[in-house]
Parts: structure tokens; C-alpha cells; sequence
């Protein structure tokens, strides 16, 4: 059983994880536990794995009525999850935190076997609690909070950690209409987009295209850009959402994008040089998940409150212009990568099914 709803942050390397096991043991069998509140409900079912829904619990960050209410509410979700642990015959409970992964580590509690995940740099409070139970425990990072964790890297999808962009490059770059030879800066600020990304980089449509440069850029399903076009320049392509990552990845010479867990993970993963804008909500976990890779000579960092048209102009701009220095990025970005981390703690749990 597999505990990652809510975000595609915890539902991903769930569902590589389960991808993983099923090629090591093509006998086993693998189910989600999730909530009508996540987008589990959209993603576990397209990858071809049983969803088995419980009531949310989510954690209320203010005292409010909520508050009053959650032990009432963890107790019914307790229930029903041991309930649908015990009909689908649960050998291991692997959680990933969030909303979905707490009932999870409580109804497993003392019955069957918990292994826990954490992908951000800074642990959150169900992880917290499961890697008291747990029998093993990974994460992404060194100093997650977690002290027995086991440093991984975050299980990641076959189709990004056997991307070969160089192979790809000219059917990605004809398949979203991109110049076949123009550093290419790919631009998306998560599922929803992002903002004040898109006010920094729109802009300055026209002054990549005279710069040689072609981007392509996910502005959220939500959101809207107008860009100028240069005839006969590398072309400005917008899109709403990015259905196909990988192509969008081998698409590009460089990245600029927000710094979750999952996409630092699969941008260094696939070599991208990358300039990170965390996000400036929460308690500062995109910082810290990029830090290691700026550390690295990887990837740049701006914060969101820098973000602006000059920016771009002073810091992307010339970064896409040197070949030279993409490369050695390339090289260092990659460097901090943990392409096998799906694998590995995928034998991780099998080790503790078969003990």
C-alpha cells in the first residue's frame, strides 16, 4: 500500500515507486490510498494502479473549529483505513507524507510494517509521526529532520531518469513547434503556473527572439500571456500545461522554474541547468531543496521578490548565450542527480516484505 496523496509532490514518487517494484517482483501488487481532495483521483488510475479512497484530514496550521475536530476526524479515517488494509491484504505501508500518509502510519501502527519517504529537505509533521513507527526510513536529502533516515534521492519515473535528451532533442523541439538549433529555455512554475514568473519572462518575448533565443513556456491552465513574435526569430511558445515533461525537458538547453522536491529532483536528473525561484509561501522548503544543486555549480537561485523582466535579462539571458557554461552546469546538475532511487527503495521494501 502506497500513501501519497494530495500533491503530485507526494503522489510521483509513489507511483515510481510502485513502477519499481512491479519490475523487480512482476508478481506483487500494488495499491494507492488516497482522497477525493488530491489529484490521485486523476493520476493513479492513468498509470494503471487501484485507488482506495478515505476521508482527508487535513492539518489545521491556525487554532480553529477544524482543530477541535481532528481527532474525531483522524479516528474515522483510522478506521476505515485499517478496514481497507485488512481487504486488500497489505504485506507493507509506504508512506510520503501528507494528509493521505498520516491515517496511514496510525492505522498501520503495530500491525503491519511502515516504511516512510520524505522528499523535501525539511520533514513535515506526518512524517514525522510515521518514522517513530516506521521499520525503515528514506529521504531526499541529508538533515530532512528525520536522523535514522537513509539519504536516496526521490524515486522518479523511468520515462525522466532514462531520458536521453540528445536523442529526443529534434522530434521535442518539432513536437511543440520550437527552432530545431536556438538555445531553448523551458519556463513553467508548477501544475498551476506561476505568477510572477510569467509577469518576469513574457515580456521579454521579443528581446529573446532577437537574441536567438526560443522559449517555451507553461503558464498554467488558470492563467494567460500575450507575446510578441519576431518573424523569422526562434519562436515564444505558450502553453497552458505541459502534458509531456519529458519531451519538454529534452526540448530545452535550460530551465526556469519554482524548486519543489520533484522538480529539482528530475531537472538534475536529466542534466537542465536551471535558475530556481522557491516559492515564497510555507516554511522556506524550496530553498533548501535547491540549494544543493546551486551548491553544485548546477542551477542559480533567485528569490521570488527579485523575479522581474531585468532579472531575467541580466541573469538568464546570458546563461542561455554561453554554451560553454550550460555545459559545465549541465554536467554539475546532473552530478547531484540519484537517477536509481526509485530502484533502490523499491528493494528496500521488498526487503522488508520478505524479513
Amino acid at each position: 500500500m502506497v500513501a501519497g496523496g494530495g500533491t503530485a509532490g507526494h503522489i510521483e514518487p509513489a507511483l515510481a515507486l510502485a513502477d519499481a517494484v512491479m519490475r523487480a517482483r512482476p508478481d506483487a501488487r500494488v495499491v494507492a490510498l488516497g482522497t477525493e481532495r488530491g489529484l490521485e483521483g486523476k493520476l493513479v488510475p492513468a498509470r494503471g494502479y487501484p485507488l482506495e479512497m478515505i476521508p482527508p484530514v487535513p492539518m489545521p496550521r491556525k487554532p480553529t473549529l477544524d482543530l477541535l475536530k481532528l481527532p474525531l476526524n483522524v479516528r474515522g479515517a483510522i478506521k476505515q483505513t485499517r478496514a481497507v488494509l485488512s481487504r486488500v491484504g497489505a504485506d507493507v505501508v509506504v508512506g510520503f507524507g501528507g494528509y493521505v500518509a498520516l491515517p496511514a502510519y496510525l492505522a498501520a501502527r503495530g500491525r503491519i510494517p511502515i516504511v516512510v519517504h520524505e522528499a523535501n529537505a525539511r520533514a513535515g509533521l506526518a512524517n514525522k509521526v510515521g518514522a517513530r513507527f516506521a521499520v525503515k526510513v528514506a529521504a531526499a536529502v541529508p538533515d530532512s529532520g528525520l536522523s535514522s533516515a537513509e539519504v536516496i534521492g526521490i524515486p522518479l519515473r523511468a520515462s525522466i531518469t532514462e531520458l536521453n535528451r540528445a536523442a529526443l532533442r529534434e522530434e521535442a523541439r518539432r513536437f511543440f513547434g520550437l527552432h530545431p538549433t536556438a538555445p531553448t529555455l523551458l519556463v513553467f512554475g508548477g501544475s498551476q503556473g506561476a505568477r510572477s514568473i510569467n509577469n518576469a519572462v513574457a515580456p521579454l518575448a521579443s528581446e529573446f527572439a532577437m537574441a536567438g533565443i526560443g522559449v517555451l513556456h507553461a503558464h498554467g491552465p488558470k492563467n494567460t500571456v500575450a507575446v510578441q513574435q519576431i518573424p523569422g526569430a526562434p519562436p515564444y511558445v505558450p502553453v497552458p500545461y505541459l502534458e509531456r515533461m519529458d519531451l519538454a525537458y529534452a526540448a530545452a538547453d535550460a530551465v526556469l522554474c519554482r524548486s519543489g522536491a520533484m522538480t529539482v529532483a528530475e531537472v538534475s536528473a536529466v542534466g537542465l541547468p536551471a535558475v530556481f525561484v522557491p516559492l515564497p509561501h510555507g516554511n522556506g522548503e524550496q530553498a533548501l531543496n535547491g540549494q544543493p544543486v546551486v551548491n553544485a555549480g548546477g542551477a542559480l537561485m533567485v528569490t521570488d521578490e527579485e523575479l522581474s523582466p531585468e532579472k531575467v535579462r541580466d541573469v538568464v539571458m546570458p546563461m542561455l548565450g554561453s554554451p560553454q557554461r550550460l555545459q559545465a552546469m549541465s554536467a554539475a546538475a546532473q552530478g547531484t542527480g540519484h537517477r536509481a532511487a526509485a530502484d533502490v527503495l523499491a528493494r528496500m521494501v521488498l526487503d522488508v516484505v520478505g524479513k
